[in-house]
């Protein structure tokens, strides 16, 4: 799963909405230095990982992309997924989609202090560029992985895997949906203990 969706099973606490974020960036136990909440955050993106990687519908999808693009299939579904939750946005939220990602963007602003600094220089321009709403479109989903395929120096070639989006719409579709009712049964669970 990639931002939107980690930020949506965050369920509404702001705390854990940045942890879940920002948890990318912080490695091994280096968690330890925020607020609880925050920490919570950041072991709910790493459980969040651990079982998309693992679960069935997932190796489904990326399956259909590993003879292009080997070890960047998973980053590429992560983006894939995204995108069917930015178009069936009210299925899983009350609140439309325009209206939370605002919402999310104040949040990071106003907690600009505390992001690790990677994310203090990648939040401007994600805000600029609107990134979590251009994943409800496939020109959106294409501009993204562009941006991926020149931070992988052009070696990956994501700039093409639009393509199998394209061919492979419904099937993708299909397997998203079982893992984001997983990863909501997960993410409900995990809030609540």
């Amino acid at each position: 799963m990639n931002y939107l969706a980690h930020i949506l099973l965050s369920r509404n606490n702001p705390d854990v909405m940045i942890g879940n974020f920002i948890a990318d960036s912080i490695k091994g136990s280096k968690y330890n230095i925020y607020p609880a909440e925050i920490q919570k955050g950041i072991l709910l993106h790493r459980q969040i990982d651990t079982m998309t990687d693992a679960h069935p519908a997932f190796r489904n999808s990326t399956k259909r992309l590993h003879k292009n693009y080997g070890h960047y299939s998973g980053i590429i579904v992560d983006i894939f997924y995204d995108h069917f939750l930015a178009k069936n946005w009210a299925a899983y939220s009350d609140v439309p989609l325009e209206v939370y990602i605002q919402s999310f963007y104040t949040l990071l602003n106003d907690n600009f202090e505390i992001l690790p600094k990677n994310i203090q220089k990648m939040a401007p321009i994600m805000i600029e560029g609107n990134w979590l709403l251009i994943y409800a479109e496939l020109d959106g989903i294409d501009r993204v992985l562009s941006g991926m395929n020149r931070r992988t120096k052009n070696r990956s070639g994501m700039d093409k895997a639009g393509q199998e989006l394209r061919e492979f719409y419904t099937l993708f579709e299909a397997d998203f949906k079982v893992v984001m009712k997983d990863l909501q049964k997960l993410s409900t669970a995990y809030l609540a203990a």
